[in-house]
């Protein structure tokens, strides 16, 4: 009973407008009064942002800031995959036939997450990680590998919440919400990186202009709060860590694994 009243209650909440509606107050200057706050509820390392809190004019600016110069080295090797973000791994594995198989209980297709891109065939046997981004992390999305751009896409959608609740008890958090797709190609194939939406994520934003090739590393998106990237890699390109698994944690430049060519 308790469980399905927290359902009825998230889908009543789950409307864009009121994710707009705090999108809005956490632009106003009102709400840089609440960042210090914010940050000590969330136990947020003040000290690695690369401003002093009080140059913060805005909650929003407080989200989407950037990191001190040097905190998160890329991995150099031009042969890794590296996380595009900080964050938690609630997903990992092979896709199998076209399915993440028990994502917090819930099997996906690669046809719903991707809107049904003529592209999913080549995701199809593939490797996938969901990773989690709460509000105490670093919101910035950055590029996972050196490439091209190969096509960008925004898919329209409803702003459930992608923790632990929404993933394990709403239907099909990660291909019902807002994403934004973008495709990258590679020197041994593509990666496709798909942010995720999420209740209170007033938007997510590329940013601009968005370039047509990236160096590994290089600022690609911002959620304005937590929410979810998921990352598909093509089929027989690529090797995970072995150490890696659900519950892991991985900061944005780390390696996740090796590219290869096609097996």
């Amino acid at each position: 009973m308790a469980k399905s009243l927290l359902r009825l209650m998230t889908e009543l909440s789950s409307r864009k407008w009121i994710s707009q509606l705090t999108g809005k107050f956490a632009h106003s200057s009102a709400s840089r009064h609440l960042i210090p706050r914010f940050a000590k509820i969330y136990g947020i390392s003040i000290e690695d942002a690369e401003k002093a809190l009080h140059e913060y004019r805005t909650l929003n600016q407080f989200f989407t800031r950037r990191l001190k110069p040097g905190l998160r080295p890329i991995d150099p090797n031009p042969d890794t995959l590296v996380s595009p973000v900080d964050a938690l791994i609630t997903g990992i594995g092979p896709i199998e036939n076209g399915l993440l198989l028990n994502v917090k209980g819930q099997d996906y297709t690669i046809e719903e997450l991707l809107n049904q891109s003529p592209y999913t065939q080549k995701y199809k046997h593939g490797t996938y990680f969901v990773l989690y981004l709460s509000p105490t992390d670093y919101h910035r999305i950055h590029t996972p590998i050196a490439g091209n751009l190969v096509e960008s896409e925004h898919v329209p959608g409803k702003v459930y919440p992608v923790n632990d609740f929404g993933l394990h008890h709403m239907k099909r958090v990660l291909s019902r919400n807002e994403r934004l797709i973008t495709y990258i190609r590679h020197h041994f194939g593509e990666v496709v990186v798909v942010k995720v939406g999420a209740m209170n994520v007033s938007s997510i934003q590329y940013v601009k202009p968005l370039p047509k090739s990236w160096e590994k590393g290089q600022d690609l998106a911002y959620f304005e709060f937590g929410s979810t990237v998921v990352l598909l890699t093509e089929n027989g390109t690529f090797t995970p860590r072995s150490d890696l698994a659900l519950g892991s944690t991985v900061k944005m430049g780390e390696a996740l694994g090796t590219i290869h060519p096609k097996a």
